[in-house]
Parts: structure tokens; sequence; C-alpha cells
């Protein structure tokens, strides 16, 4: 055996770790100034007539955005009692950030050509590219109290600029078997594992969207009402969601609407939204995303305020996003985070949203080289939602 092996493995690392500890950003770069130029260049893309909105998603093919997003017509913010809230998407081109297009697809009562909606609002939209022609979009549909709710899709043309008339149930996949997309297979299966905050017949949603890994798509189903997380794959049709693995623990800190990816060895990691306690984000890692470690803080993010998280990788570099309990002029979640690194363990701030009209729930997507966001603000309600932003991030 040669006895300098460990030496040669030593050398060998000493280049990697360094790269991993390399600074991204230069001494001299202000996270502030670069978030503010972000800002300048977002633009509207609701109706005239929206008074609420939020909560949105969005693909890019070729050289237009599909954004999908929860509106209503009567008053700022969103609630799942709320049956006048619809799901609408606005197709914007990405030379001009003109809005071509704006399509009310999912309302309560809505019908299609196969059957209708029944009374509830439309809430959660997401969006998934199938393919080059067709887009996806599942949203759920709730009303708190009186029935379970359920998750729903519909297909997009996009050569027709149109969507389906037909509407279809997506599914959902646990140990115990395959069922409609509801709250209550989701909860059943989270209780076989220990979990006993109390049911609730609403709240489940795709919350961390679509993200593919290894040839497959992944994202996080969770139901904020009960604090439940759970990582999910999708199959090769794209209308039934696999629970591989929940993520809960501790539950008295009600953890919810995490976001996930994957580190440079494989492992998952999970940023989650935390309603309990100082309501500051808590990290889960696991393996094989069916086994999850207890969330436990970590030095990255403090004082962070309950709001959804963002978590993507963009050429090579990790891009954590969190809402900063920090108000500016008293508004809530007015400043959002955007931390950097290559490993995600050495972490640098790269950006700082501040603003009055908020910044929170952010979406980012890479597309050709670029990458882009959409975002909810407002300017005067107290909840601030009252508009989808979109532009170009980097």
């Amino acid at each position: 055996m040669n006895r300098n092996l460990p030496l040669l493995f030593a050398a060998c690392a000493l280049p990697i770790a360094a790269m991993s500890a390399e600074k991204i950003l230069p001494s001299d770069w202000n996270a502030k100034e670069a978030a503010d130029k972000v800002m300048a260049g977002l633009t509207n893309v609701c109706a005239p007539e929206v008074k609420g909105a939020h909560d949105s998603d969005f693909v890019i093919v070729g050289d237009r955005a599909y954004v999908v997003y929860m509106a209503n017509d009567r008053q700022p913010g969103e609630s799942a009692a709320w049956p006048f809230i619809y799901d609408a998407l606005s197709i914007v081109n990405l030379k001009t950030l003109a809005v071509e297009k704006i399509v009310r697809y999912a309302a309560s009562e809505q019908k299609y050509e196969n059957e209708a909606l029944p009374a509830g609002a439309c809430f959660v939209p997401r969006i998934l590219r199938v393919n080059d022609k067709t887009l996806r979009s599942f949203f759920a549909s709730e009303q708190p109290g009186k029935r379970q709710a359920q998750t729903w899709y519909l297909d997009f043309d996009v050569g027709k600029s149109a969507f389906e008339t037909k509407i279809h149930k997506a599914k959902i996949k646990t140990a115990e078997g395959v069922f409609d997309m509801q709250p209550a297979p989701f909860y059943r299966d989270a209780a076989a594992h220990g979990f006993t905050r109390a049911e609730k017949d609403c709240g489940l949603y795709q919350i961390d969207s679509f993200k593919e890994f290894d040839r497959r798509t992944f994202c996080v189903v969770n139901n904020y009402i009960t604090g439940q997380n759970g990582l999910a794959v999708l199959n090769d049709s794209f209308d039934t969601f696999e629970i591989l693995g929940q993520f809960n623990e501790p539950q008295t800190m009600k953890l919810s609407e995490a976001a996930v990816n994957r580190l440079p060895d494989g492992t998952w990691l999970a940023i989650c939204r935390q309603e309990g306690g100082n309501r500051n984000y808590t990290f889960t890692q696991s393996k094989d995303g069916r086994s999850w470690s207890t969330n436990e803080f970590r030095d990255v993010v403090s004082h962070g305020a309950s709001s959804k998280p963002s978590f993507n990788r963009f050429k090579g570099v990790y891009y954590l996003g969190w809402q900063d309990a920090t108000k500016i002029s008293g508004v809530g979640r007015s400043v959002f985070n955007v931390e950097v690194s290559r490993d995600g363990v050495t972490w640098e701030r790269k950006y700082r949203f501040e603003t009055e009209r908020s910044f929170q729930y952010p979406v980012f997507r890479e597309h050709d080289g670029a990458v882009w966001l959409t975002v909810t603000q407002g300017d005067s309600d107290s909840s601030r939602k009252e508009r989808i932003m979109f532009g170009r991030f980097e």
C-alpha cells in the first residue's frame, strides 16, 4: 500500500475545497442597489380590473412567459373562503414586457366540456411545461368547512394560445394507494408516521413548483392549514403526485410552504416556513427524499418572517430567498433577502429587496441564460397582495 495516498487525496481535494470557498461576489457588492435595479424593471401583468392577486408561477416557451396567479376583482388580498377568487394566465412578451393576452381559466362553478367546478375559490395555481406544445396548470378548488378541496388540472395549447375544453382531477399516491388529490389522503399518510396536528379539508397545494432532477419532475406538496410538507415526484403522465416522504418535525413549530433543492452530493435540503415559535425559517435534510432530519435553524437565515421561501440553482450557484421580519415604514413582507452559494454551506448576500410595496412570494425561472421572476406587490392594502409583477432578475 502506498502510504502517500492520503496525502495525494488531500492534495487533490484542496482545489475543490478552495473553489467552494471562493467568494462569488466582489467585495464592494451592494445587495440593496442590485435589488433596486431589478425592481425598477418590473411590470404589472394583471388586468386593470384586478383588485387582489397573489401566489404566482410561470414557465417560458420561446420568447413568451406564461404567468399564472389567483386574482379577484373585489378587494385586495386573498382567502380560500372567498368564492370570487379565480385563476388567470397572462402571456408576456419577453422582448417588450408587454402583456399580450390574459385568460381567466378557472373560477367558481365554471363549466367545461366534461364537467363543472363546484362552488368555491380557485386557489394557488401552478404551471408545468409538459412539452413544447402543452402547458399544464394545476390548482385547488376549495370551500373550507364544507367539502374536501380538490386539485384539478387544465392543459394549455401553446400553438393555439388557448386552454383545452376539458378539465381533469389530479391524483395523489401514498403508501396507502392512489386517490383523488385531496387533503385527506395526504393527512393520513402523515398520521401514519406520527403526525398529530388537526386534520383540515382544505390547504393542499404544490407550493414549491416543479423542478427536474435526474430527468424526473419533483415538487413540494404542502398543507398550509395543518402544517404539513411532503416531497412529491410526478409520474410520466404528469397527473399523479407520489409522496416520497414528509418532513414536519418538530410539529410544535407548524412548518409549511417549504422549498427544496439538491446539494452537490445529491442530498436533499429544504427550507421551511415556520408559523409557530419565533417564525424564523428552519432547515431539514434527506439522503433519499423519504426520511428527513428534524428541522433546525441555520446561521444563513436569521430574523425571518412567516412567508414562502425560494431555493433555486442557476449556472451552478444556489439562490436561497427568504422573507426578513424587518419592516419598511411598518409594511409587512417589505424586505426579502437572496443569498448565494456554490456548495449550499457558505453563503453571501446578493440581493436585499426593500420596498413599501412589499416583495413576497417571488418565483425565479432560468431561460436561455437569463433568469426571470414574478412577485406579489401592492400599494395601500395592509396585505400588499394587489398585483403580480414580472421582469428580469439576472
